[in-house]
C-alpha cells in the first residue's frame, strides 16, 4: 500500500488549508479596517446607541442574506439542530459583541478612530490567552512557533502602551476627562471582544459551519444592543426620536453594519482554519486598514503633531509586526494532534461523531447540500429593499471626505472579496 502518498495528501491538504485560514484572516482585516468608518458619524449629533442599534440592524439584515445566498437556510436550520448545544454559545458571542460594539463608538467619539482602533485590536492577546488556557492552542508546538507566539504577544502590548500614551497627550482631545473615558472603552471592547471568540472556539471543534453560527450569533447581538438601547440611550420613545431625525444617515450606518458582516465571515473561517491564537491576530491587521481609512478619506491625523504622528505609527506598526509573527507560526504535527484531542473531547462531551467533526474542521463537510427553497429568494428581496429604501432618502453625511481615496480603498475591497470568495469557494465550498 502507498502509504507515502497518503501522507503527502495529508500534508497537502494541511498546508491547504492553512493557507486558507491566512487568506481569511487578510481579506478580514480589509473588510473589519473599512467597517468602523461609518461611526464617525456621531459627530452628527446621533448618540452613540443608535449608530450601534442603527450598524447592528444592517448586520442583522447581512448576515441572514450571506448564509442564505451561499448554503440556503436548510442547510443552516439542519447544521444549528444538529449542534442545539451550541446555539447559547453563539446567543453569548452576540450579546458580548453588542456590548463591545457600543463601547467602540463612545471610544471612537473621545479619542479618534486612528487611536482607538489599534488599542481594541490589543483583544487578540486576550484570545490568545484563552486559547491557551480553555483550548491548549500551541500544547505541542515547537521552540520556533512558541518564540513567534510570544515575541507577537510582547509586541502588541508594547504597541498598545505607546497608542494609550499618545491618546493621553494627543491635540485632538479637547479635554484630558474625555480622553480617559475613551481609553477605557477601548479596553472593554478589547476584553470583550477577545472573549467572544471563546464560543467560536467552541463552536468550530464541534464542527459547525462558521455561516451557521453567525446566523444564530446576530440574533444575540441585536437583542443585547436594543436593550442597551432602550436601557442606557433615553427609553424606547427616545431611540425613536432619533432614529427618526437621523433618516438621513441610517443608509451608512447599515452599510457599515454589511461591511463589517463580510470581514467577520472570513475572520470566522480563519478561526476555524487557524485557530482563534493566530486567526484572530491575523484579521487584526485591520488596523492599518482603519488607520488608512482615518488617515486618508477622514484626515483625522491632520491636527496632530509629528511626534504624536510618529508614536500612532510606530505602536500600528508594532501591533501589525506581533499579529504577523502570531499567525505565521504554523501548527505542527504534534499540535494538530493536540487539536484533535480537543475535538475528540467535545464529540464525547456532546455525543458527536468524531470522524465527521474532524473532516468539518478540515473543511471537507459531508453534510448533504440542501436545493434552495422559495424562502431563501424571499429573504435576499427583502434584504435588498430594506437597504434600497434607505438609500434613496441617504444624504451624505456632513464631513469632509477624499473622495479619491475612498475609490482607492473600495477597490482593496472588492479585490480582497473576489480573492477570498475564490480561495474559501475553491478549497472548501463555504464548509
Amino acid at each position: 500500500m502507498d502509504y507515502g502518498g497518503g501522507v503527502k495528501a495529508a500534508y497537502s491538504r494541511t498546508a491547504s488549508i492553512h493557507r486558507l485560514g491566512v487568506t481569511c484572516g487578510l481579506v478580514a482585516g480589509v473588510w473589519l479596517g473599512a467597517a468602523e468608518a461609518p461611526t464617525k458619524l456621531v459627530s452628527t449629533g446621533v448618540s452613540p446607541f443608535a449608530v450601534s442599534l442603527c450598524m447592528v440592524a444592517g448586520v442583522f439584515t447581512a448576515r441572514w442574506t450571506f448564509p442564505t445566498l451561499l448554503k440556503g437556510t436548510s442547510y443552516v436550520w439542519i447544521d444549528l439542530i444538529s449542534k442545539k448545544h451550541l446555539i447559547v454559545w453563539a446567543l453569548l458571542a452576540g450579546a458580548l459583541w453588542a456590548v463591545a460594539n457600543t463601547l467602540t463608538v463612545y471610544a471612537i467619539r473621545d479619542v479618534g478612530l486612528a487611536v482607538a482602533f489599534p488599542m481594541w485590536n490589543a483583544n487578540a492577546l486576550v484570545g490568545l490567552f484563552w486559547a491557551r488556557v480553555l483550548f491548549r492552542e500551541l500544547e505541542g508546538a515547537g521552540r520556533k512557533v512558541v518564540f513567534r507566539v510570544l515575541s507577537g504577544t510582547i509586541a502588541i502590548v508594547g504597541a498598545a502602551i505607546m497608542l494609550g500614551l499618545s491618546s493621553m497627550h494627543g491635540a485632538g482631545v479637547p479635554q484630558s476627562q474625555h480622553s480617559v473615558q475613551g481609553i477605557v472603552a477601548a479596553i472593554g471592547a478589547c476584553i470583550m471582544w477577545g472573549t467572544m471568540y471563546v464560543p467560536y472556539r467552541k463552536a468550530y471543534l464541534s464542527g459547525m459551519n462558521p455561516l451557521s453560527f453567525v446566523t444564530a450569533f446576530t440574533v444575540g447581538e441585536l437583542a443585547a444592543v436594543a436593550v442597551l438601547a432602550v436601557t442606557l440611550g433615553g427609553g424606547a420613545s427616545e431611540m425613536k426620536s432619533q432614529l427618526q431625525n437621523a433618516h438621513a444617515v441610517l443608509f451608512w450606518l447599515f452599510l457599515g453594519g454589511f461591511i463589517w458582516v463580510i470581514g467577520d465571515v472570513f475572520q470566522q473561517f480563519a478561526a476555524k482554519y487557524l485557530g482563534i491564537g493566530r486567526g484572530i491576530p491575523l484579521s487584526n491587521t485591520n488596523q492599518l486598514w482603519g488607520l488608512a481609512w482615518a488617515a486618508l478619506v477622514f484626515h483625522e491625523l491632520a491636527s496632530e503633531d509629528r511626534q504624536h504622528k510618529l508614536l500612532m505609527i510606530a505602536g500600528s506598526i508594532s501591533m501589525i509586526l506581533g499579529a504577523a509573527l502570531i499567525s505565521s507560526a504554523a501548527a505542527s504535527g504534534e499540535e494538530q494532534s493536540s487539536r484533535s484531542r480537543a475535538i475528540l473531547r467535545e464529540c464525547e462531551r456532546y455525543g458527536l461523531n468524531y470522524d465527521e467533526t474532524l473532516s468539518a474542521m478540515n473543511g471537507e463537510d459531508l453534510s448533504k447540500e440542501e436545493p434552495r427553497r422559495w424562502w431563501d429568494y424571499a429573504i435576499v428581496i427583502v434584504a435588498i429593499s430594506i437597504f434600497a429604501a434607505l438609500a434613496v432618502r441617504a444624504q451624505a453625511p456632513a464631513i469632509p471626505i477624499n473622495k479619491i481615496w475612498v475609490a482607492v480603498l473600495a477597490g482593496f475591497l472588492l479585490l480582497s472579496l473576489i480573492t477570498g470568495s475564490i480561495s474559501l469557494w475553491w478549497t472548501t465550498r463555504f464548509s
